[in-house]
């Protein structure tokens, strides 16, 4: 009776393991510029920082619902370079900060990584 408790615990723990790895909720968004950022209300839900310059484009983000994990990009007209740049903070090397935001900028490319703080 034992063996097939143990049993049925480990095939119900594999099962759980294979659940969670395989089908993990990530989701990944594409908006084509801040208008369509703000009729989403996808900054209020966290997933896109309010910081964003209006001539933001091409902006994307995936976020992983079950980690809290949240990447994207955009890519920005030269003309709002400084004044988004000035509300940033140096965080490391090439890395800014802007709340619970790090950021990346390619002033060549006018492209902008970003991701939210890591937790711990």
């Amino acid at each position: 009776m034992k063996k097939i408790i143990l049993g049925m615990l480990v095939i119900m723990g594999l099962v759980y393991f294979i659940f969670s790895y395989f089908f993990i909720d990530v989701q990944i968004n594409k908006y084509a510029d801040m208008e369509t950022v703000k009729e989403q209300q996808v900054i209020e839900k966290g997933w896109i920082p309010s910081i964003l310059p209006l001539s933001a484009y091409e902006i994307t983000e995936t976020h992983n619902i079950d980690t809290n994990e949240l990447f994207g990009s955009f890519k920005y007209k030269e003309k709002d370079e400084t004044s988004f740049i000035k509300h940033l903070t140096k965080d490391g090397s090439d890395v800014l900060q802007w709340e619970n935001f790090l950021f990346k900028v390619d002033t060549k490319l006018n492209l902008v990584k970003f991701r939210n703080k890591p937790s711990h």
